[in-house]
């Protein structure tokens, strides 16, 4: 069984975060979406070099959105609070609550994982709203042709904020034709 370890040597299992997540979750969509995100993570760990950190980049995209199915309007908030009481690494409570970052708090991401969080959150709603579209109805076949024509398109999938993923492109010091076709490639690794 895999773990992540924070300074003070307490550990949170996949399982457990997958528990946690589920307690203030019920939603499927939410799930079915935390679940692309912990896919999305750790395909970006393994990209960028972080393999050995891999399974603690998938539980912070896992529980990146704890505390939205009970709080949607204190989102990136509350989450700290329900953390900290549960003794979550400092780590995760950082990265989860930066993905809000100039939407519901100031805590900016500053690690790499962090700006990829930033960054690709947004933009999985927009490629699978994409995809859906699709006679396969999947990423599968997908190109960054489609998901530009879209991303254009402000009315499409309009919840999900081109501002924000543009935000994590720049902060990532990437193009946004490469995080949009890195991110697809993240996304096939989960269907």
């Amino acid at each position: 069984m895999e773990t992540v370890k924070d300074n003070a040597n307490k550990t949170i299992t996949r399982e457990q975060a997958w528990e946690l997540l589920n307690e203030f979750n019920t939603d499927p969509f939410h799930l079915k979406h935390a679940l692309i995100m912990e896919g999305v993570m750790k395909y970006f760990a393994n990209l960028l070099g972080y393999e050995d950190e891999a399974e603690f980049w998938g539980i912070v995209g896992l529980l990146h959105d704890l505390d939205y199915g009970m709080y949607p309007d204190e989102h990136c908030i509350k989450q700290e609070e329900i953390m900290r009481s549960r003794g979550i690494d400092e780590r995760i409570i950082h990265a989860t609550v930066s993905h809000g970052y100039g939407i519901t708090v100031d805590v900016k991401p500053e690690h790499e994982m962090e700006k990829v969080l930033f960054a690709t959150d947004e933009l999985t709603g927009l490629i699978g709203a994409v995809a859906l579209m699709r006679p396969s109805k999947s990423v599968s076949d997908l190109g960054l042709k489609s998901v530009k024509k879209k991303f254009k398109t402000t009315n499409f999938a309009a919840g999900c904020s081109r501002e924000v993923i543009t935000n994590g492109a720049e902060m990532l010091g990437w193009e946004l034709d490469d995080l949009i076709e890195k991110t697809i490639m993240a996304m096939r690794t989960c269907e």
